[in-house]
């Protein structure tokens, strides 16, 4: 798959921090020494996390090197470096009082051992702390897998990734973790501009693995499809603007202290 595009990711940075922010501050209250994020992309999250706990010791961690380029630019004051999930988990060791990851863990696999694996890095009365986008609540990523799945396109374009089980089972897989967790959901309205700055949205996350399958004269096209069945399925409110709804999932789980 093609590298992240930190400055389109970043094009509507209000919109992508906004859940991290609204994450940290949910973290239950710890004396955070270490800190890790995963996924850290251009470090907009980093600085979200770090923001609660002035003067620790902060690693922000993801597999894009054009991110973590500008990450390193913006935030010299973190630590940060290059890692894939889940195979270079057990390089970040344990210890840490916060992991963290916003809107990173849906695009890696096995969920049921990922999530006991990073409980089991933390600190005793250390906090994970998650959050993912609802992608199963979203119509855009229904209206990509049937564009995909179409007879133009099925040869050429694989499914998108996406690993996040549902809520529920979340909830099945963190009662049985050794700690106190909380589970819970938020919609955000996004007012967008119009039905392009959707697709352009989409563009800087989503939209990237069914582009990188396909040749570079091929993705106006596939993207003209897009934008069409956006179009019906946001139609402009009362202002003009597009009132783009963005479901996410959270939960932070606290490792009971020894």
């Amino acid at each position: 798959m093609a590298d992240w595009e930190p400055s389109l990711y970043l094009r509507y940075g209000e919109y992508r921090t906004r859940p991290a922010a609204d994450l940290a501050a949910a973290i239950p209250a710890v004396e955070a020494k270490r800190i890790l994020d995963l996924g850290c992309g251009p470090g907009n999250s980093t600085a979200a996390a770090a923001a609660r706990w002035p003067g620790a010791d902060v690693l922000g961690v993801d597999a894009s090197e054009e991110m973590l380029a500008d990450a390193r630019s913006a935030h010299p004051q973190f630590r940060f470096a290059r890692c894939v999930l889940p195979e270079g988990l057990n390089a970040l060791g344990g210890g840490w009082d916060v992991i963290f990851s916003n809107a990173c863990l849906h695009w890696v696999p096995g969920h049921e051992t990922l999530i006991p694996a990073l409980f089991a890095l933390l600190a005793p009365g250390g906090v994970l702390a998650v959050q993912m986008p609802l992608t199963m609540r979203q119509p855009v990523h229904a209206l990509l897998a049937q564009i995909a799945a179409a007879p133009r396109w099925r040869l050429h374009v694989a499914q998108g990734a996406r690993h996040a089980l549902a809520p529920e089972e979340y909830y099945d897989l963190l009662c049985r973790l050794p700690g106190h967790f909380s589970l819970w959901q938020t919609e955000y309205c996004q007012p967008m501009p119009s039905h392009e700055a959707i697709l352009e949205w989409y563009r800087g996350a989503a939209l990237r693995p069914y582009l990188a399958a396909l040749a570079e004269d091929a993705r106006p096209a596939f993207e003209r499809e897009v934008l069409a069945g956006i179009r019906k399925l946001y139609p402009p409110r009362a202002d003009g603007s597009i009132a783009f709804s963005m479901p996410r999932l959270f939960f932070t789980v606290q490792k009971g202290a020894v």
